[in-house]
């Protein structure tokens, strides 16, 4: 419903009708102290014309800035027909099919999602969808636990080139399982884990190590040495993986002698706006194998009595249904929208769409990269080959550049001293497809004219520091 209808006088025979004097009567069960008494922060009431104007007001003022931010959730284009079809009645309203009376074309559509996905993976099965890139990868783990049941204790290899939030959040899920999670460190020079970094892992009984590619630093790993050596210690490997980078990169399928065993991570790339941070929706692949540990649900086709095709939701092992306590996963929702822009997204893409938007997208970056390599002062780091995203150090507090940038509308780049201190002024920059040349080189331009003003600056203080001195 676009406008709440309901007038004061309308209001007042509802609660009559029910018995009761206000509204707030209908909270009474809540205790005082817990309530908020005033919301100064909030607005008074607007009419819709006075609305409307705050918003397009609100609005021009986020947008119109140039985005070099990338850090799991990425610019690209989005063709318009997409949002149109995904849009459309019948599909604004998605939501998780529970009853095998569900729509056969809902369900069509997410057994389509699930065959395309399984196909970028390389993996025999994908599942319906999960909440979001971080909790697919905390249920991953959850999985990689359950199928290594034999053990007496579940270890699991967590890179630290993986995204700090989603380990943030896979310490949140699984701290209270009996499952220990272990940070792998990288290699400072090239941004990646190594072999010799795993082996003093080796005789502690693994039971999953987690493959980040790219990694949060756009680095590629070597995945398929680290998919052997798991292999071959017992454990099983997880890859978390941009879904787009798969179109151009070996797929977690294919890793190794045996392949990825669990390919997860974020969907947002394919046909998802950034949104100012969501919502998005997480993905699960596995080897067939492993299906009955897969958690959410799997939508299968099937004939009829009368031979006609159909599609029905199938090992529902989920708490709505039977298993209840014993159901793999208490994900109850999924983010059924967004899976259907994926859907219709790649459907228009295809193959040779997607290859050609993850090659446009390297060439970029590239570009970018060759480009801030020209800033004196400005050094790239890690000698590895990269995809969306690199990381550059400055030669002065990182901060502060952000956020000069920002007051010209550049989103310059995520700081990493919070996350990763060891870096010193270092920031994580993204180009994808949508940066042109001219994005770039004004980019570039106008980051070192901030670096050099900002060394001017510094140098007019220490100058200023020097003759204060001699004076005293």
């Amino acid at each position: 419903m676009p406008f709440i209808p309901h007038t004061d006088q309308d209001v007042a025979a509802m609660l009559e009708t029910i018995g009761v004097d206000s509204i707030e009567q209908l909270f009474d069960e809540i205790p005082d102290d817990l309530r908020i008494k005033s919301l100064p922060a909030i607005l008074p009431s607007l009419t819709e014309m006075q609305l409307a104007r705050l918003m397009r007001t609100r609005a021009a003022e986020d947008g119109g800035l140039l985005c070099f931010i990338g850090a799991g959730a990425y610019e690209h284009h989005i063709p318009a027909a997409v949002w149109e079809i995904a849009s459309r009645g019948e599909f604004l309203t998605a939501y998780t099919p529970y009853q095998a009376e569900a729509s056969q074309g809902s369900l069509q559509l997410l057994y389509e999602y699930q065959t395309m996905m399984s196909s970028l993976m390389a993996l025999d099965v994908s599942n319906g969808s999960l909440y979001e890139g971080a909790s697919a990868l905390a249920e991953a783990i959850l999985m990689a636990v359950r199928l290594q049941r034999k053990q007496s204790i579940y270890r699991i290899l967590l890179p630290q080139t993986i995204h700090p939030l989603y380990r943030e959040v896979v310490k949140t899920i699984v701290s209270q399982q009996s499952i220990e999670i272990i940070e792998v460190p990288f290699d400072l020079t090239q941004g990646a884990i190594t072999l010799a970094i795993l082996e003093e892992h080796a005789d502690q009984g693994v039971t999953a190590l987690v493959v980040p590619q790219p990694n949060f630093f756009g680095v590629l790993e070597e995945v398929d040495a680290l998919t052997n050596w798991a292999h071959a210690k017992g454990a099983l490997v997880i890859g978390l993986v941009n879904p787009l980078a798969m179109a151009l990169l070996k797929p977690p399928g294919e890793w190794g002698e045996k392949g990825a065993d669990i390919a997860c991570g974020e969907g947002q790339p394919l046909g998802v706006p950034m949104a100012s941070g969501g919502p998005y929706y997480g993905f699960l692949c596995c080897k067939k194998e492993y299906v009955r540990q897969l958690p959410g649900r799997i939508v299968g086709r099937t004939v009829d009595t009368e031979g006609k095709t159909g599609f029905v939701l199938t090992l529902q092992a989920r708490e709505q249904h039977i298993r209840r306590a014993k159901a793999t996963s208490n994900i109850c929702t999924n983010q059924g929208l967004l899976v259907t822009a994926s859907t219709i997204f790649m459907s228009l893409m295809g193959p040779e769409g997607l290859y050609r938007m993850a090659t446009a997208c390297r060439a970029r970056l590239r570009l970018l990269q060759e480009k801030l390599k020209t800033i004196p002062g400005v050094k790239v780091l890690f000698n590895r080959q990269t995809f969306h995203e690199v990381v550059i150090q400055l030669p002065i507090p990182a901060e502060p550049v952000l956020q000069s940038l920002g007051m010209i509308k550049i989103q310059g780049g995520l700081l990493l001293k919070p996350f990763y201190p060891e870096l010193g002024e270092s920031i994580l920059v993204c180009a994808t497809e949508t940066k042109t040349p001219e994005d770039i080189d004004f980019f570039v331009t106008q980051l070192k004219a901030i670096l050099q003003k900002q060394n001017i600056l510094a140098m007019n203080d220490q100058s200023a520091d020097i003759f204060l001195a001699k004076g005293a």
